[in-house]
């Protein structure tokens, strides 16, 4: 969706948006904020977390409980009721299940089956991003939203491919939302990865580019699958992420979106402030 002058956007009677880059960048921030100013607020996250794992992520809860002798006894007599309270603000229920490889004894899973986990998170990830039109629709019927933000994943890149412009989770979402890049830069890089150890989001990477991490880690850690603390692997990682998904990003920007810096959207502390950044990102992109 691009517009033939900054103003054009504003003058929508019903506008739709979704903003797309990095955890960590201001995406779930802004989404807030036009939230307390009457718009519908969809968040990928929580659509994969419900609609699509919330089964996976309720059963996984079950095999824990399963391995206590009280608990197993009330499950097996529906005595007790096993669910997750996944949130907007709160997506540990998702990101627990996803897991993190390594040692058992410090939370770690096999490799193999995190992999398998990570295959059924792009299935659901591409599944939430194709309901956003449906969304669209049913926000003002059933709500009666004139105005709606679509949250995406951090890993909206992975299942994204920028070359085909017919793709068909962006070729969709671009007829029916402006989209919005918001563009970390290098020198952000520590300031993101701090964000992530303090709040970590479900995270899907390329399997080939998780394949590849994950074994270099071996190799200069010399450590075996069993040995890797979880966490240290998912930090080291964090950061090689960054440099992969970059012009990734940039690629789906340039070809479907416009781009707002992570600075501009920190500045951004109302609705109005927003309708002004999409005035100058519009300009910006006209003036190229």
């Amino acid at each position: 969706m691009f517009f033939d002058s900054p103003a054009a956007f504003r003058a929508l009677p019903r506008r739709a948006v979704a903003l797309f880059g990095m955890s960590g960048v201001g995406k779930t921030r802004i989404a807030s904020i036009v939230r307390g100013a009457g718009w519908f607020h969809y968040s990928v996250d929580y659509r994969i977390g419900t609609r699509y794992m919330g089964e996976h992520i309720v059963d996984n809860f079950k095999r824990e409980a399963m391995k206590s002798p009280l608990l197993r006894e009330l499950l097996m007599s529906d005595s007790i009721y096993i669910g997750s309270n996944i949130t907007f603000d709160n997506l540990s229920p998702l990101s627990t299940y996803l897991g993190k490889p390594g040692d058992a004894a410090k939370g770690g899973i096999p490799f193999a089956e995190y992999m398998r986990r990570q295959g059924e998170h792009r299935a659901a990830e591409i599944a939430a991003m194709q309901d956003t039109a449906h969304f669209i629709e049913r926000a003002g019927r059933v709500y009666g939203y004139d105005h709606f933000l679509c949250d995406t994943s951090g890993s909206l890149c992975e299942v994204v491919d920028a070359e085909d412009a017919d793709d068909p989770v962006m070729g969709p979402l671009s007829t029916d939302c402006l989209i919005l890049y918001i563009r970390e830069e290098a020198s952000h890089a520590d300031e993101l990865a701090r964000r992530f150890d303090l709040d970590p989001k479900p995270m899907y990477y390329n399997p080939g580019f998780l394949t590849e991490v994950w074994h270099r880690y071996l190799a200069e850690t010399g450590l075996a699958e069993g040995e890797v603390d979880p966490d240290a692997f998912i930090r080291w990682a964090y950061r090689e992420l960054l440099a992969w998904r970059a012009p990734r990003y940039r690629g789906m920007a340039a070809r479907w979106g416009y781009t707002a810096t992570m600075a501009e959207i920190a500045a951004v502390r109302d609705e109005a402030d927003f309708l002004d950044l999409t005035e100058v990102v519009i300009a910006r992109r006209l003036a190229e």
